[in-house]
């Protein structure tokens, strides 16, 4: 059953593909929200006795949110700032009541508090919401004020209890999003190779646009490598993913360096080709078989502990290549050629480094 739903997946039209792969990778935290508010709720109407506590189910899911990253520290902006806004508001509007110019000056005071008070995005967004609210609804100097504080603050916490009883594997998400980045990037080796074989414009422009159209999901992977390492940090079922979240998160910047060196290559490749430069058939091979390191990289990503392949693995790949792309191949090569094969040798040092090599040995292997 599985293997027909993957294929018609894959029947699927990409933009549509993509859309649904984003709903399915998005419906732990939308689960955790809707949780989160509902309970929020409860506790604010059924244990502090609240009357409409809308607050409250509003910091659980801005507490939360979709992105793994920074829920802590949302939870604290959060509730900072609505306690901010609600203070201020309560203090300025109870002594010059309330109208068009008040709403002006209380949103700006509280905002600027919250900003001198800490440097975070959301909390001066909530303190002068927050002041605005108390300027129009609540009337000042009744306890309505402090119940809404009382109720971010319950959401807030609430958020926090089920990101941390409910949480999301923080392993997974991390190493999906590196994996879907290698498997770009080995697909564009792979026209780069053939546009070098064959002299093909097309594909080599193919290659580039691919490599350069990763940064978002390089964006997305960094975020959920924060992410992950927030959630093992206060999720009790995963303290014992932390060391394994970190090797995670320690790619990285290898990944991005490596994107980043191979679109250099492929910018190189592509003038060579526009000026109609033959590139030597070892060259070629090497970026040929750069496709096959990303692939193995990327497998390394999704395997579990103890699967194949694993470091161990892609670094035998990866030192393969190095033996091929020594210096000495371009010793009687010109200059563009010979930029091309030391950009090819610093990729290599940061798919090492993906395999989980340090940086000084990857080098060591150059040589």
């Amino acid at each position: 059953m599985t293997s027909r739903l993957r294929k018609y997946f894959n029947t699927l039209p990409a933009p549509l593909r993509q859309r649904i792969r984003r709903l399915w990778l998005s419906l732990v935290p939308i689960t955790q929200c809707a949780l989160a508010a509902g309970t929020a709720w409860w506790v604010a109407v059924q244990v502090f006795d609240h009357e409409l506590p809308f607050f409250a189910p509003i910091a659980a899911v801005i507490s939360l949110g979709l992105s793994l990253s920074q829920r802590w520290r949302r939870s604290v902006e959060l509730v900072g700032g609505v306690t901010i806004g609600i203070l201020v508001g309560d203090l300025f509007i109870s002594q010059v009541g309330s109208g068009t110019w008040q709403i002006v000056v209380v949103v700006a005071l509280a905002m600027a508090v919250a900003v001198f008070l800490d440097d975070g995005p959301l909390i001066p967004m909530q303190a002068g919401s927050s002041a605005a609210l108390v300027a129009t609804l609540l009337p000042p100097g009744g306890i309505a004020g402090f119940h809404r504080a009382i109720d971010a603050l319950i959401g807030g916490v609430i958020g926090i209890l089920v990101g941390a009883l409910l949480p999301v594997n923080p392993a997974s998400r991390a190493r999906r999003d590196a994996a879907g980045v290698l498997a770009t990037v080995r697909d564009a080796a792979r026209h780069l190779a053939v546009g070098l074989r064959t002299g093909d414009e097309k594909e080599v422009f193919a290659a580039l646009e691919a490599a350069r159209g990763t940064q978002g999901a390089i964006n997305t992977m960094r975020s959920d490598m924060r992410g992950g390492r927030e959630v093992s940090r206060v999720s009790p079922l995963y303290w014992g993913s932390r060391m394994r979240i970190q090797r995670i998160s320690a790619t990285a910047d290898p990944i991005d360096n490596a994107v980043r060196n191979f679109r250099i290559i492929a910018r190189r490749a592509l003038g060579k080709v526009q000026r109609g430069e033959p590139v030597r058939p070892e060259m070629i091979e090497i970026v040929s078989d750069l496709a096959g390191a990303f692939e193995i990289l990327r497998e390394m990503m999704m395997a579990d502990p103890g699967e194949e392949p694993d470091e161990t693995d892609a670094t035998r790949l990866l030192r393969t290549i190095v033996r091929k792309a020594r210096a000495e191949l371009v010793a009687d090569a010109d200059l563009s050629e010979t930029a091309l094969l030391a950009e090819i040798r610093s990729l290599l040092v940061d798919l090492m480094m993906v395999a989980g090599m340090r940086r000084a040995s990857a080098i060591a292997t150059l040589r």
